[in-house]
C-alpha cells in the first residue's frame, strides 16, 4: 500500500489513538469513632427501652451516618430508607422466623419440608434484599438499582456452593466467582450497568497458594512438634498464626481481586489492601475491643470502614456527571430483613 506525502515530499506519519486519560480518584471515609459511639450507644439504649422497636430507626441511623461520611470525588453516598419501612418487613420477617421455629420443633415432617421451602424461597429474598439495599444507595442523587432471575441467582447461591462442596473445595472458587459476577453485574448505578471480569483461574490461584503455603509451612512444623515432644505446646499458637496469615492473604487477595476486576462503563477500580496493615487494623481493633468490654466497637468499625476506603481507588474515565437516573421502582424492605433475621448474609 502507498504511503500518504504531504506537500513537502516527506511520508505522513501513520495515525496513533492515544489510550483514554484516566484520573485516579480514591475513596474517603470522613467518619470518627467518638461520634459514632454517641450514635451507636443511643441506639442501643433506645431499642432495649423499646423492647427492639426502635431497632428499625438505629439501622438507618447507623447507615445514614456511614453513607453521609463516605466520598468519593468531592461527594459523598446518601442512605434514602425510611425506618417505617424496615420496621414492617422486619416485624414480618421476625413473624415467619419465628413460625418456621416453632413448627420445625414441633414437627420434624414440617421441618424438614419447611426447610425446603426456605431453600427454594431463598434466591427470591436474596434478590429483594439486594434490590432494596442498592435502591436505598445513592450518588449524585442517582439511585443505584439490582435487577435479576430468580434462575441466576439460584445457581449463584444454592447449586455452585453445593458443588464446591461435593467437589471437595475444587469447584469453590468458581463459587465465590459466580456470587461476585451475580452480584455485581445486575447491579446498576442509574441506567449503567457494573461488570466484573474476574475468571475461575484468578480465584483458583488464590485457593491453591493457600494450599500451597498452608502445606509448606503446616507439615514441617508439626513433624518438629512430633519429634520434640515438648515444642507440643506451643503448636496451637504457632498453628493459629500460620491459619492468621493464610486467612489475612484470603481477605486481600480476594477483596483487591473484587476491585481490580470490577468496572463501571469506562471507570475501573483499584484495590491495593495488604497483609501488614490489614492485620495491624484487625488486632488493634480486636485488642481494644477486649479491654473496653465491646465498648470500642463502634470505633472499631469506624477503624475498619476507613481503612477499607482509603484502600480503593476508582479510575475515573472523563466525568462522573454523565450518568441517567433509572426509573422509580416500588421495592419494599421484607426481603432484607428476611435475609438478615435468616442470617443469609447478603
Amino acid at each position: 500500500m502507498e504511503e500518504a506525502i504531504l506537500a513537502n515530499g516527506e511520508p505522513l506519519a501513520p495515525a496513533t489513538s492515544s489510550p483514554t486519560n484516566k484520573t485516579a480518584t480514591a475513596f474517603e471515609f470522613k467518619g470518627d469513632g467518638t461520634e459514632y459511639f454517641k450514635i451507636w450507644i443511643v441506639n442501643i439504649l433506645l431499642t432495649v427501652v423499646t423492647l427492639g422497636i426502635y431497632s428499625a430507626w438505629a439501622t438507618v441511623r447507623n447507615n445514614r451516618y456511614f453513607y453521609s461520611n463516605l466520598y468519593l470525588d468531592g461527594h459523598n453516598f446518601s442512605y434514602l430508607a425510611q425506618p417505617l419501612t424496615i420496621l414492617k418487613g422486619r416485624i414480618i420477617a421476625i413473624i415467619a422466623f419465628a413460625a418456621f421455629t416453632f413448627i420445625s420443633q414441633a414437627s420434624p415432617v414440617l421441618s424438614i419440608a419447611l426447610s425446603l421451602a426456605f431453600l427454594i424461597a431463598m434466591p427470591y429474598i436474596i434478590i429483594q434484599s439486594l434490590a432494596f439495599s442498592r435502591r436505598m444507595t445513592a450518588y449524585r442523587n442517582v439511585q443505584f438499582r439490582f435487577n435479576a432471575g430468580y434462575g441466576e441467582a439460584a445457581m449463584a447461591f444454592i447449586v455452585w456452593p453445593i458443588l464446591g462442596l461435593v467437589s471437595f473445595g475444587i469447584l469453590y472458587p468458581m463459587a465465590i466467582l459466580k456470587m461476585s459476577q451475580f452480584t455485581m453485574r445486575n447491579t446498576a448505578y442509574g441506567t449503567s450497568k457494573f461488570d466484573f471480569t474476574a475468571t475461575y483461574s484468578d480465584y483458583g490461584v488464590i485457593f491453591l497458594t493457600m494450599i500451597g503455603v498452608g502445606l509448606v509451612l503446616g507439615l514441617p512444623i508439626w513433624g518438629i512438634g512430633f519429634m520434640f515432644p515438648a515444642l507440643t505446646p506451643v503448636m496451637p499458637l504457632i498453628s493459629a498464626i500460620i491459619y492468621l496469615g493464610l486467612g489475612l492473604y484470603f481477605i486481600v487477595q480476594t477483596n483487591n481481586l473484587f476491585f481490580n476486576k470490577l468496572s463501571l462503563q469506562d471507570h475501573s477500580f483499584k484495590g491495593s489492601l495488604d497483609m501488614v496493615s490489614l492485620g495491624k487494623v484487625i488486632l488493634i481493633n480486636l485488642f481494644l475491643t477486649i479491654v473496653t468490654l465491646g465498648l470500642y466497637l463502634p470505633a472499631a468499625k469506624v477503624r475498619m470502614v476507613k481503612y477499607i476506603s482509603s484502600k480503593v481507588t476508582m479510575n475515573v474515565s472523563g466525568s462522573l456527571d454523565n450518568f441517567q437516573a433509572a426509573e422509580e421502582q416500588q421495592i419494599n424492605a421484607l426481603g432484607e430483613e428476611m435475609g438478615n433475621v435468616f442470617d443469609l448474609g447478603v
